[in-house]
């Protein structure tokens, strides 16, 4: 009697079953306190109402609001532009992402990682995913109030070409906030205690990625340093698209660069873990 061999699970349709798992879990974690979550998400949205107020005094200044013009971008182009960025930042900031790697790095827990065969940046990655899942989820309702509210401030449709490159850029700007803050916990393998540089990456974030002031309001001189990191493709740049700031020939080039960050950022932080994990002495439990 021949014995049937028993077959071999395809790896596609498994790793496709793990991601899953993944997914389910992590929104099944975050739905678990949606209240909390979801008051903390309809609080982030407070700050635009003292935004406008700010930028409409600053337009005001001697002059009529659509008269005024600050380094190319009327009244009505800024907030635009502040509601697009604000957009951008919800795709592209990972609070908690870097601190939390350095935590597990710091108390052992990482050590599930090295044990099972989980690869630790596709896990979190995917635990990001759910939680911008959830994250839209809640804050869909607000956003789709605050655009309506001021829909009269918002550009002319600007073609399938412009919001096609204008969702790239959202998604890019998702992978490039998603890789330099793991890359960034992953320096915790060599220094464990990283709140001082998470600080500090937090500081230019804010500042160099577009997210505090359009990056047009720069000198020339500390514009041409910004466009060589990767700070400005977290929140400028997918507003700037939509607002067309760039030829067609800038788009394109700027969207091939921003992919080759991702590349680069990619690699990165895969050398970044496979030397770290060679060093890593497991402390705690």
């Amino acid at each position: 009697m021949s014995s049937i061999a028993p077959t071999q699970p395809n790896p596609i349709t498994h790793r496709l079953r793990v991601i899953w798992y993944i997914l389910r879990t992590c929104i099944s974690e975050r739905l678990m306190y949606r209240a909390d979550f979801a008051l903390g998400t309809l609080f982030r949205f407070l700050p635009i109402v003292t935004t406008l107020f700010l930028w409409g005094a600053i337009f005001a200044v001697g002059t009529d609001h659509e008269e005024t013009d600050i380094a190319g971008y009327s009244y009505r182009q800024m907030i635009s532009y502040y509601l697009l960025a604000m957009l951008a930042r919800a795709f592209s900031s990972m609070p908690g992402l870097a601190s939390g790697i350095a935590r597990q790095v710091r108390d052992g827990s990482i050590k599930k990682f090295l044990t099972q065969p989980i690869d630790m940046l596709s896990y979190l990655f995917w635990h990001r995913i759910a939680h911008k899942v959830v994250y839209y989820a809640v804050a869909a309702g607000p956003f789709a109030l605050v655009f309506w509210l001021l829909r009269n401030y918002l550009p002319s449709w600007p073609g399938w070409t412009i919001f096609g490159a204008f969702l790239a850029s959202l998604i890019m700007a998702f992978l490039i906030g998603f890789l330099i803050e793991s890359l960034l916990g992953l320096i915790s393998f060599w220094f464990l205690e990283v709140s001082s540089l998470l600080f500090i990456y937090m500081m230019f974030n804010y500042f160099l990625s577009g997210h505090m002031i359009p990056l047009d309001f720069l000198p020339p001189q500390i514009l041409n340093v910004v466009q060589f990191f990767p700070f400005q493709y977290l929140a400028y740049v997918p507003p700037a698209i939509f607002l067309g700031k760039y030829t067609q020939p800038e788009l394109i080039q700027l969207l091939l660069v921003e992919f080759a960050w991702i590349v680069a950022l990619f690699v990165a932080n895969r050398i970044a873990f496979k030397y770290g994990v060679r060093r890593y002495s497991a402390f705690g439990g």
